[in-house]
């Protein structure tokens, strides 16, 4: 489109010829003449139709909420006694020269112009796109990008390389169970989808690497909840030749500098640090809220805590070991000798470290073992035999041999972190195109089944 203006500089074209593009907002006809609010992604302006222009008149009377609309026009200062306080572009319009209809739109299946998250949960999600355009989607969906992009900035300035690592992989025991994809080529087998890049990150720090990030996509087949979905994606860190200060200093710097770049107030700084049996006998759980009632009722304010000495494993129902957190951390240097030993496994605390903000689990992260017969002797504690560890994460240890430095990291949930800045209680509040309830896809109609043909390919047989 030529000459295009964005709405939110047409007070830099006052008194001159311009075109605007975008979605007609409101609609008013009031006889002799037509106006109309014209919305494009910085903002919004009233376009004026003047009698004096006939065939302007004629199409504005037509024009309809929604429809796409090219309009020439000269921009005009508005008296400023109809100056809109507070409204971006206010203090101009547009008056009307030409108006060429791009595309029209039929009465939307509900009101957009209101907070949509009234709307029944199907309607919305089945129309996403159309919710998307309204004011409180359209702030949450671009205050995303901003978080991402200055966590991006700030990774950069510390010398931080952006790898990304594969979406097929193996299915690795890492707390949830796996979504699965079938191999055509290799019939009987299946890649699993990452439920996060934990064993690349790792092994890009034996490749050299020494600071890595991603904003990473991961898939978990877990029950869902209000701040749980099967996608979420996170900032996924990992550095060499640390420990746990280092790890959570730089975090701590880096959420520090995103959140206040972006207007937000941190209810204290640094942030306090609490020990996983403190919590537990203050709040009850693992994550919390320290915020005064007061300060709940502002949605500036956030309340950031690092939680640490988290036990290393817990009982399963069968009464076996299993990991609280991720089997490749490290226990804390005292306890190191209990685990090589499989002594006092009830008491082993791992370098684990937690980040909570606002009654959420904001990210979580450890110091890695990141030599061999450590991390084999977690999967023994978990009752692995030798031959199961060697086909679980033989390729961890072997990689160990070649001259693995320390090194520890952590992911914070990208969604998680939104629901704090925008105060929203629902992960989907987040997301562009997020899962429903039942686990259906926003817009298209997924899961469904398969056609014959493709089960044949994949060498799939359906038990009913």
């Amino acid at each position: 489109m030529k000459n295009r203006v964005y709405i939110k500089d047409l007070k830099d074209h006052v008194g001159k010829e311009i075109t605007i593009a975008g979605w007609v907002d409101v609609r008013r006809d009031q006889g002799k003449m037509v106006f109309f609010d014209m919305r494009d992604v910085t903002g919004k302006v009233q376009c004026v139709a003047l009698p004096s222009r006939a065939d302007v008149i004629e199409k504005g009377k037509e024009i309809r909420p929604e429809w796409v609309l090219e309009i020439t026009g000269i921009v005009n200062k508005r008296p400023e006694k109809n100056i809109k306080a507070g409204v971006l572009n206010g203090e101009v319009e547009m008056e009307v020269i030409g108006i060429e209809i791009l595309n029209k739109a039929e009465t939307l299946p509900f009101d957009i112009t209101t907070d949509t998250s009234v709307i029944n949960e199907d309607t919305r999600l089945k129309y996403r796109y159309l919710d998307l355009r309204s004011d409180r989607m359209q702030k949450n969906i671009r205050m995303r990008s901003e978080f991402v992009k200055r966590v991006r900035e700030f990774l950069f300035s510390k010398m931080f390389t952006e790898i990304e690592t594969p979406l097929l992989t193996e299915s690795t025991p890492e707390g949830s169970r796996d979504f699965v994809v079938p191999s055509r080529i290799n019939p009987g087998n299946f890649y699993a989808l990452p439920q996060s890049p934990q064993q690349y990150k790792q092994l890009l720090m034996v490749g050299g690497m020494e600071k890595y990030f991603q904003i990473a996509r991961a898939l978990r087949d877990e029950d869902l909840r209000a701040d749980r979905g099967f996608e979420h994606t996170q900032v996924d860190v990992e550095m060499s030749f640390v420990e746990m200060e280092d790890v959570m200093n730089l975090i701590e710097e880096m959420m520090t500098t995103v959140v206040e770049s972006m207007g937000f107030k941190i209810k204290q700084k640094p942030f306090p640090r609490i020990t996983y049996k403190e919590s537990m006998s203050k709040y009850g759980a693992d994550k919390f809220d320290m915020r005064t009632e007061e300060e709940k009722k502002d949605k500036n304010i956030l309340a950031y805590a690092w939680v640490v000495n988290f036990p290393f494993f817990e009982k399963t129902d069968e009464g076996k070991w299993t990991f609280t957190h991720n089997p490749f951390s490290m226990p804390i240097p005292e306890h190191i000798d209990w685990l090589m030993k499989g002594e006092n496994i009830e008491n082993i605390l791992t370098t684990q470290y937690d980040l909570v903000c606002n009654g959420y689990e904001s990210g979580g992260g450890s110091i890695r073992a990141h030599k061999p017969e450590i991390l084999e002797a977690t999967y023994k504690v978990m009752g692995y035999s030798q031959e199961e560890i060697k086909d679980r994460i033989g390729h961890m240890l072997e990689a160990f041999k070649y001259g693995a430095p320390s090194h520890g990291g952590i992911a914070l949930g990208v969604e998680r972190n939104l629901m704090n800045l925008t105060g929203e209680s629902y992960l989907r509040e987040v997301v562009a195109f997020p899962m429903t309830r039942g686990g259906k896809t926003a817009v298209m109609n997924a899961p469904k089944s398969l056609e014959e043909k493709q089960l044949k390919e994949l060498g799939i047989k359906l038990v009913k």
